[in-house]
């Protein structure tokens, strides 16, 4: 016989596991086979009808890349602070402004706040200090915003161990995805050809990039695949899901 507690926590970890799964791109089949289980069992799971073993809870953690406390995790991320996460050229800024007009929301760049925290350009807080500096003062300029806003973040914040983790904690998290190519050609288009500069590998450079992020990227809350969006369609897509009831589980 469960109690409320156990019902609640079942249910809690069958959310957390779908959202796990539609942000990876996987199906019930799929992630059912990676992990070693029957499609009825993990349809039971996510339907937080099944009483899961701490074995069968790691092989789902093992297929989803995800870790247990992920998956056991009872944060309710906010929708009144949504963060933009995702490359240079991802939209983050354009697709912000918009998101933060319909959500009714002021609009924050992570990125101004860090210049005006040093007196500095970003040019040249990395030319006089470097990256260990920067990332320092991101996390630091993360920690004082606690109004509710639309931020958009850099594209490195997933690899700043004291900004992404409170990120996630404190905001609903969206990754704007794309190829490399569209990153490429919305930067240059842009005017901004410092990717191709002195740089006769910068599309393999941005590819390994995007390679070496897209894990942590895709433990966003949620995911809006930009390939084929403009900014407008991209907020449009981000406000949708927002707005439905579990906002992890949009498509």
């Amino acid at each position: 016989m469960f109690s409320v507690a156990d019902l609640q926590l079942l249910s809690r970890l069958g959310q957390n596991v779908r959202r796990a799964r539609k942000r990876r791109g996987l199906t019930v089949a799929e992630l059912a086979s990676r992990a070693g289980l029957s499609v009825r069992f993990v349809h039971g799971v996510e339907g937080g009808a099944a009483n899961i073993a701490i074995t069968r809870l790691a092989a789902l953690a093992g297929a989803l890349d995800a870790s247990l406390d992920e998956l056991l995790s009872t944060h309710e991320a906010p929708k009144d602070r949504v963060a933009l996460v995702g490359l240079r050229g991802a939209g983050k800024s354009s697709v912000g402004v918009l998101l933060a007009e319909g959500l009714g929301l002021p609009f924050i760049e992570l990125d101004h706040r860090v210049e005006a925290a040093a007196g500095l350009t970003l040019a040249e807080l990395f030319s006089l200090h470097g990256d260990p500096y920067y990332r320092r003062l991101e996390a630091e300029e993360l920690a004082r915003i606690n109004e509710p806003c639309v931020l958009a973040t850099s594209g490195g914040i997933v690899e700043n161990p004291d900004a992404w983790p409170a990120l996630q904690r404190r905001f609903t998290t969206v990754w704007l995805s794309a190829p490399p190519e569209a990153h490429m050609e919305r930067v240059q288009r842009q005017g901004d050809h410092r990717p191709m500069r002195d740089r006769a590998d910068a599309m393999a450079e941005l590819r390994a990039l995007l390679a070496r992020r897209a894990p942590e990227y895709a433990r966003a809350q949620l995911h809006v695949d930009t390939r084929a969006l403009d900014a407008r369609g991209a907020a449009r897509a981000v406000l949708e899901v927002l707005a439905s009831d579990n906002p992890g589980d949009g498509e």
